[in-house]
């Protein structure tokens, strides 16, 4: 007999049974759902609703199966449903009629609110360790590039000189924002559920408090039918999950693109490539594709959500049994890839003279022929059509700018003078940018003291 079945006249079919059961993939929230019947039983016996020694009884029984759990001597059973109704049938079957009495004041409504907001808080800190390490790589790895000159570019075009370090800061700024969004989702995230029952609460006596400092919530929920209702933590998570994930498959697109022959910017190392079962010269970056691949994956589980809930009337309906594996799929997949990110990031060969010869085409110092005219008051927007006419020109000889001659420039325009060799030189264009947030080497170290200062804070 099911520890619901008392209304119904017979049992579920056994294809309903299979269906209906989420054993299979709601087991991994083991512990959460025992911490929470720990103080939920706690509070009763507190509360008089059951005694003092049922509450031990009760204790003692839990961390054993906890145990047994965790040691892999239990078989979860799918006709028990999930891991709730399991635990419980495991108390019952150990301690008799007293372990009946745990779910006194509580439902499984409830109860799976609790688990999945105790088991995202953890995963969220975990994650968030996650970022931090790779935060310290790239900080370090900036540290040691701070000089290494390398192109710029929009619309995937050479644009202006930039340096390694700076491009590495600015990925920096990026995963700084995942961690913050992770934090910021925890004031919402800590808020502790139980006692909210099925929809309406209880005629029990409860201590809602006693409960939240037991399991280290912030805060108890406010309305029982929100309580039991919701699954918006899940999807904020989801959502900070999304965007770690952009930011790693962005990442990702650039290292295979740099480690290719026509960019040759870095070379990956043996340990996160791979090669070809017919062609012996290639080494492939499919750890960097994977990444980039599974990125699709974390999305479909945020959309797989976001479609469950947007049309369920209020209050717990069973289409929120969706929200698991979306969540530990989720939650998996951008954890593993972290950790094989970090490490393929930190082997990472950076060809830094590749880099600065690659910076000299592309006419990438135009704009700085542009400000030279500006800065000697010629109106900006005639400077831009001035060089844009001298690249034009360039372009048609086969020459760099820097192949012209002083006559040449001048032909141009009278304002130009000797100093424009080196003022078009790509060191002096890097040099030059020296405000807060650009990629001079004097406010690239600035930024790597204040961004450990921040991720420090954080």
């Amino acid at each position: 007999m099911k520890l619901w079945g008392g209304r119904f006249a017979k049992g579920n079919d056994r294809l309903m049974e299979d269906f209906h059961s989420s054993i299979g993939f709601d087991q991994r929230l083991c512990k959460e759902d025992i911490l929470g019947s720990l103080a939920h039983s706690a509070m009763l016996a507190k509360q008089g609703i059951i005694s003092e020694e049922e509450g031990e009884i009760i204790a003692k029984a839990l961390k054993e199966i906890l145990a047994e759990i965790e040691n892999g001597e239990v078989e979860f059973d799918v006709a028990a449903e999930d891991i709730h109704m399991n635990i419980e049938t495991m108390l019952i079957a150990k301690i008799g009629d007293v372990g009946k009495k745990l779910h006194t004041a509580r439902s499984r409504n409830d109860q799976v609110a609790l688990d999945c907001r105790l088991y995202l808080l953890k995963e969220t800190d975990n994650v968030i360790a996650l970022l931090k390490d790779l935060e310290e790589t790239l900080l370090s790895m900036a540290e040691e590039h701070t000089d290494t000159v390398m192109p710029g570019y929009t619309h995937l075009q050479k644009a202006q000189p930039v340096t390694f370090a700076h491009h590495l800061l600015a990925y920096f700024e990026m995963f700084l924002r995942d961690i913050g969004r992770l934090n910021d989702s925890k004031k919402r995230l800590s808020v502790m559920p139980l006692g909210s029952g099925a929809l309406a609460g209880t005629v029990f006596p409860l201590d809602r408090e006693f409960v939240k400092e037991k399991l280290n919530f912030d805060a108890i929920s406010a309305n029982s039918m929100d309580g039991v209702s919701d699954r918006d933590f899940v999807i904020e998570f989801l959502s900070a999950a999304s965007l770690i994930m952009t930011h790693l498959s962005r990442f990702c697109e650039e290292i295979i693109l740099w480690s290719t022959g026509e960019f040759a910017f870095v070379t990956l190392d043996d340990g996160y490539s791979t090669g070809s079962s017919i062609m012996p010269q290639k080494k492939n970056p499919d750890a960097a594709e994977l990444i980039r691949g599974k990125t699709g994956r974390v999305y479909g589980d945020l959309i797989t959500l976001l479609t469950v809930m947007k049309g369920i009337p209020l209050a717990y309906n069973k289409d929120m049994q969706e929200d698991k594996e979306a969540l530990f799929d989720a939650v998996d997949t951008v954890k593993g890839c972290l950790m094989v990110f970090k490490p393929m990031l930190a082997t990472l060969t950076i060809r830094g003279e590749e880099m600065r010869k690659k910076a000299e085409g592309g006419f990438i110092n135009a704009t700085d022929a542009a400000d030279y005219l500006a800065e000697r008051g010629v109106p900006f927007r005639e400077a831009h059509a001035i060089i844009g006419n001298i690249v034009l020109s360039c372009e048609q000889e086969g020459k760099a700018l820097k192949d012209l001659t002083i006559e040449e420039w001048k032909s141009f325009s009278p304002a130009f003078a000797e100093d424009i060799y080196d003022f078009i030189a790509i060191e002096t264009s890097v040099r030059r940018r020296n405000i807060p947030g650009a990629p001079s080497p004097e406010q690239t170290k600035t930024a790597l003291k204040n961004g450990k200062r921040r991720l420090e804070e954080i």
